[in-house]
């Protein structure tokens, strides 16, 4: 008959269980304080959330913060698994007897079989699953746990300065910045935001304006600007018959006043100011009716440009190249349509639409139409360092040379066509899948 078994430590093996929650507890403060989000940890802050403005300093060192909790977790698993070995494999062992092992291996089995079991459940409840807590909402996580953090941080600061300064000269010998590059670049923020659009969180006409401000940012003036071929304008000493027919004519309200050609604008006359003029049995003086217009370069910002016709006496803009001549103008409508697209209201009468897409999934295009828009709609990006602005003009990039009608090229699994020519300029495009025409 076996000896009596002697009473199973279930004490040693609460504390066992312990010591793997505790660091369960570091490994989850560790991730959710470092994939937290700073804003919305500011945002908490400013609420007046305890342990948020904590939870900040720490991220901000995480060279000293990631030594504090490393130093928890060091310890604690070089405790759990000799404290495990020690307690329970003796008592694990005297069991394995009963199953008719020799009592030599049975002691060997029991302490193997206890550390398996304590690093199993490490890993799982002290790691894994902290870990995807944390990650599920680290800014309440942290906000939670940055306080005892930082206290055990006060309490380990020598242990802790010594990690840091050692992980500090290693990378100065790596010749490596310990910095991370966190910043969010406009192509990351583009993905964010498609991925909103297919989670549901945000509309597909929400996810064009926020893709269109995010373009107008990192756009020059040339490329979302009204070109010179385009702009109506009127003679300085025009009649009033004349100015009166010039108003029917455009359908705009703001016409610049040039002398002799529109290459020497010498302002920008409003319709109001026109009209108030004949309300008031003024003469129709052009030159003095007209305001300053800005001149602003091609290559400047849009966003720039945005401030320029802010402080303007008038909502226009004269763009100039960097030889001084006349390329354009630059208007908030002009901003507005890269942003949210053309309005049908804008366009002449008799205009084509600047894009189609036709039932067979085919895409007609304006020349004149935004190369930026055409690539979002076709799927596929143009070079950042690309010196054109429209459809046409990223046709010439391609075929090196005036096109004539019926001429074709290739481009990222598209097959672009020449459908029309104003002359010696690219009018309509016709843009095909080459899946389909293989099909």
């Amino acid at each position: 008959m076996p000896p009596a078994l002697a009473p199973f430590p279930w004490t040693d093996l609460f504390i066992i269980l312990a010591l793997v929650l505790l660091n369960g507890v570091f490994a989850m403060s560790e991730l959710a304080i470092v994939s937290s989000r700073r804003g919305r940890l500011q945002a908490m802050a400013k609420d007046g959330k305890a342990g948020a403005q904590t939870a900040i300093d720490l991220a901000s060192e995480p060279g000293r913060f990631l030594s504090t909790v490393q130093i928890g977790i060091t310890l604690i698993g070089i405790l759990a698994g000799a404290y495990s070995g020690s307690s329970l494999g003796g008592p694990v062992g005297d069991r394995l007897v009963r199953f008719g092992i020799e009592p030599e291996l049975s002691q060997t089995l029991g302490f193997a079989l206890v550390i398996i079991v304590t690093t199993y459940a490490s890993l799982v409840v002290g790691e894994l699953v902290p870990k995807q807590f944390a990650l599920r909402n680290p800014e309440r996580i942290a906000v939670l746990v940055a306080i005892p953090m930082r206290w055990l941080a006060v309490a380990t600061a020598p242990l802790v300065w010594l990690l840091d300064k050692t992980s500090a000269l290693i990378f100065r010998l790596l010749r490596m910045s310990r910095e991370s590059q966190s910043r969010v670049t406009a192509e990351e923020l583009h993905i964010l935001v498609s991925e909103a659009t297919r989670s549901g969180v945000i509309e597909e006409s929400e996810r064009a304006i926020i893709s269109g401000v995010v373009r107008l940012a990192d756009r020059p003036v040339r490329e979302v600007m009204t070109p010179r071929t385009e702009v109506d304008w009127v003679e300085a000493s025009a009649s009033p018959n004349e100015i009166r027919e010039k108003l029917l004519e455009s359908p705009h309200t703001r016409l610049p006043v040039a002398e002799e050609s529109i290459d020497n604008i010498i302002g920008v006359v409003q319709a109001r100011d026109i009209v108030s003029a004949l309300f008031e049995g003024r003469s129709l003086d052009l030159t003095t009716l007209m305001r300053e217009a800005p001149v602003i370069p091609d290559q400047l910002d849009a966003m720039d440009a945005l401030e320029a016709l802010r402080e303007s006496d008038v909502p226009m803009a004269l763009v100039h190249d960097e030889y001084g001549h006349f390329e354009g103008i630059m208007t908030p409508l002009d901003l507005l349509i890269a942003v949210a697209g053309e309005f049908v209201s804008d366009q002449d009468e008799g205009t084509d639409p600047a894009f189609v897409q036709r039932e067979d999934g085919s895409w007609l295009f304006s020349g004149s139409h935004s190369a930026d828009n055409m690539a979002e709609k076709l799927g596929f990006d143009l070079s950042d360092d690309r010196d054109y602005a429209t459809v046409a003009g990223f046709s010439l990039s391609v075929l090196k040379h005036l096109p004539t009608v019926g001429e074709y090229f290739e481009q990222d699994g598209w097959r672009f066509e020449i459908v029309d020519m104003d002359g010696r300029k690219i009018d309509k495009l016709l843009v095909t899948r080459l899946e389909d025409e293989e099909d």
